[in-house]
């Protein structure tokens, strides 16, 4: 489905990509794109109109996850084939839209910086349709991960308490600062045992990011780790529609709250 012409909004939208919120994470494994995919759904929960973007240009899952079979993909629209607004699909279990990466192929991860400007420049076009815009962003701190990033918008550094997860964000963060010294980021702790366990992991890198990068980004939220989630990524169900009560659904909604400043 073609997303309709439409003012945005959300004030910041007026700026390119400053309704961006970008998911990324220093390494795979850390729940980033069941984490975006829940991030959209919770947004448009609240009454706004979200794109989830499937910018993991390596390894792209999002249909995947949620089951879905799409006409066209982000590799039609690097290859010429569509326009990105006509590569939109829409999920309407979730009451959101999604632009699907390219599933089981690299084709994506090899383009040049002169193709990643140009899907760059076409998603922030696209993104003024939109109240906010979900960016699943690939593992990773290499510049063609990057690339697709704003320098507005919110980053949201995703780290569990694995020792090789906290260093890894933490060379994100470094990374992304050092490019983009005024960049909004953020910090959620996934799979944490407790919310005091995520805290105490919070605290672990905020720590090294003050002590090393004269930076303290802010707690975005906490999301406990609950094995209903790998089951519901088993059956392809989004997580919001088959335990809307539970408590990590309520971690979610807190998240996307407080990222849009409507708690």
């Amino acid at each position: 489905m073609t997303a309709a012409p439409r003012t945005a909004v959300h004030p910041a939208s007026s700026a390119p990509g400053a309704n961006v919120i970008t998911i990324a994470s220093g390494k795979g494994g850390v729940g980033k794109t069941w984490l975006a995919i829940s991030l959209a759904h919770a947004l448009a929960r609240r009454g706004r109109r979200a794109l989830l973007f499937d910018g993991d240009l390596g390894l792209a899952n999002v249909d995947i996850q949620l089951g879905l079979e799409v006409a066209k993909d982000l590799g039609d629209v690097a290859s010429g084939q569509v326009a990105m607004r006509d590569a939109v699909t829409r999920f309407d279990d979730g009451g959101f839209d999604i632009l699907a990466g390219k599933s089981g192929s690299g084709v994506l991860a090899d383009l040049d910086t002169r193709h990643l400007k140009t899907i760059q420049q076409d998603l922030w076009r696209l993104s003024q349709q939109y109240d906010n815009v979900v960016l699943d962003l690939g593992a990773g701190v290499e510049a063609g991960i990057r690339a697709l990033s704003p320098k507005a918008g919110t980053t949201l550094v995703l780290a569990t308490d694995e020792p090789t997860s906290l260093t890894d964000a933490y060379a994100y963060i470094k990374v992304t600062a050092m490019k983009a010294p005024k960049a909004d980021i953020r910090i959620a702790i996934n799979m944490a045992a407790n919310p005091k366990q995520g805290e105490r992991t919070y605290e672990t890198l905020r720590k090294a990011c003050g002590n090393f990068l004269k930076l303290s980004p802010p707690l975005a939220g906490i999301v406990r780790r609950d094995a209903k989630v790998r089951e519901c990524i088993r059956r392809q169900t989004a997580f919001l529609n088959r335990y809307p009560t539970e408590p990590v659904a309520g971690d979610i909604e807190g998240l996307a709250a407080a990222l849009t400043g409507d708690r």
